[in-house]
């Protein structure tokens, strides 16, 4: 795997701040009442990794979108038609409760590690991008799962 460079490393450990705070407000109780207070509801515990999942799920359809561009033909149409699936994904499967939801983000986010591995073989990303989004991946799949359990 190749070296990350440091611009895309640093924002996408900064993408991971929801999610950890997410999952640190779910399990400490004083934290998360300062937060609520603080921020409000909604960006605490499982309302702000699951609001912030959908976002990213979609922005990542947007990402994927664009590796897309970078082909012709056959693989192109085929880039852009899965391009589009984290984003219904996250449209689709994030209702039903906050348990539910996040084991749909769960799937939705190594679905898209998949995806990017796919993108990745086709030669359509950064020599370095697997590299990121298994690092991003661990990370998003362990805060929700403290949201599951």
């Amino acid at each position: 795997m190749a070296r990350i460079p440091t611009a895309p490393l640093i924002l996408g450990l900064a993408g991971l701040i929801p999610f950890v705070w997410g999952a640190a407000t779910y399990v400490n109780s004083p934290l998360a009442s300062w937060g609520a207070e603080a921020l409000g509801p909604r960006f605490v515990g499982p309302y702000v990794q699951l609001f912030y999942g959908s976002v990213i799920l979609s922005f990542m359809s947007g990402v994927l979108w664009g590796f897309a561009t970078k082909t012709t033909g056959a693989r192109a149409a085929t880039g852009y038609a899965l391009s589009v699936i984290p984003a219904l994904w996250a449209f689709f499967m994030t209702g039903g409760g906050p348990t539910t939801a996040a084991m749909n983000l769960i799937f939705g986010f190594l679905g898209l590690l998949v995806l990017d591995f796919a993108f990745s073989q086709w030669g359509l990303t950064p020599r370095w991008w697997m590299s990121l989004r298994v690092l991003l991946t661990a990370v998003v799949v362990a805060c929700l799962v403290i949201t599951v359990i």
